[in-house]
């Protein structure tokens, strides 16, 4: 199937229909052949890309950077201190500059406000690379992987355990919606999804055959899953005082040996990373130090195990974020 999305933003699974998004998977999984035979592949030799970054990353940066190198563009990164942008000169005026240098343009960062004013003024295609509400290549990737795996999406049990508010939460809610994944949020009630983006997810569900639920009863929820997903407990930008709240609520949410095993014999588990699950990181440290636990939102086990594929994710970040600039700009 070939669809056109030449000059289409890419700021939400929202804007995407479910073809749209079939058409992206499909070139991500040529884009990945071609990748690992070796096979060139600069079809936008010539082309440059901004990638502006107010939140750090090594994930969506490395993706968008070697993505683009692969089809032969040219990428300027930009951190908070290497841009004037919402300082010294409006996001609007920095899109309209960008936009006269630039094919396309990238941003992560905190507001989705952000994103769309940038996609409003550049003239350019703008990709998010994550703000605080949606987190649309993740998916992508996510999506791939989950296919991968099982060889098709459509009437599969998705099961997100965690804080069911934020952006992975919002997106996945919408992802499996439009590609007919029963999707199901697991969360305590003061952690659970905004009822107007269930009410939205709902009804793109029903056009695709599958459902949408939001239970914080956790046996119910992972009983028979074939995927089950989770996130750290405190986003980025989010003060680190809140960590004892937190654990406390979503202490029971753990992805661990006793939830995998209610989960379907051929069931998988997939994070968006970093994870905690270890503390071999310095706030993993911090937190077996404070609270006297060693992994948090997944046990070290899980995350180590064969049913883990996060790392095939994440590699998958890189074949899908190709696919998007490739067919904005192509």
């Amino acid at each position: 199937m070939s669809l056109n999305l030449r000059g289409k933003h890419f700021l939400k699974l929202l804007d995407f229909s479910s073809e749209e998004i079939r058409y992206l998977l499909d070139l991500s999984k040529n884009f990945k052949d071609m990748k690992r035979a070796g096979v060139p592949h600069r079809y936008l030799e010539g082309k440059n890309v901004a990638l502006i970054f107010e939140k750090t990353s090594t994930r969506t940066r490395c993706a968008f950077e070697v993505g683009a190198k692969d089809l032969g563009m040219g990428v300027t990164y930009l951190d908070p201190t290497g841009s004037q942008m919402g300082h010294k000169e409006s996001i609007a005026d920095t899109a309209r500059v960008l936009g006269r240098m630039f094919d396309g343009i990238e941003y992560r960062g905190f507001k989705q406000t952000t994103v769309e004013e940038l996609a409003e003024y550049a003239g350019v295609p703008v990709w998010n690379g994550l703000t605080d509400e949606w987190h649309p290549t993740q998916m992508l990737a996510d999506l791939l992987t989950i296919e991968e795996h099982f060889g098709y999406l459509k009437g599969l049990n998705f099961v997100y355990m965690g804080d069911a508010r934020n952006n992975m939460a919002n997106s996945l809610m919408v992802a499996c919606a439009k590609m007919g994944v029963n999707y199901t949020a697991c969360a305590p009630k003061e952690l659970q999804t905004d009822e107007e983006i269930v009410k939205i997810a709902t009804e793109i569900s029903k056009e695709n055959f599958s459902t949408v639920k939001v239970t914080d009863k956790v046996s119910e929820a992972v009983t028979g899953a074939n995927v089950i997903y989770t996130d750290i407990w405190v986003s980025m930008g989010e003060p680190k005082e809140i960590w004892a709240e937190r654990i406390k609520l979503l202490k029971d949410y753990q992805v661990n040996a006793d939830v995998m095993k209610k989960a379907d014999e051929q069931a998988i588990f997939l994070h968006c990373l970093p994870s905690f699950h270890d503390d071999k990181t310095t706030v993993g440290q911090d937190i077996a130090k404070e609270f006297g636990l060693v992994g948090l939102e997944v046990t070290d086990e899980v995350f180590e195990s064969k049913q883990s594929k996060v790392f095939d994710e994440a590699e998958n970040r890189m074949h899908t974020i190709k696919a998007v600039m490739y067919a904005t700009l192509f």
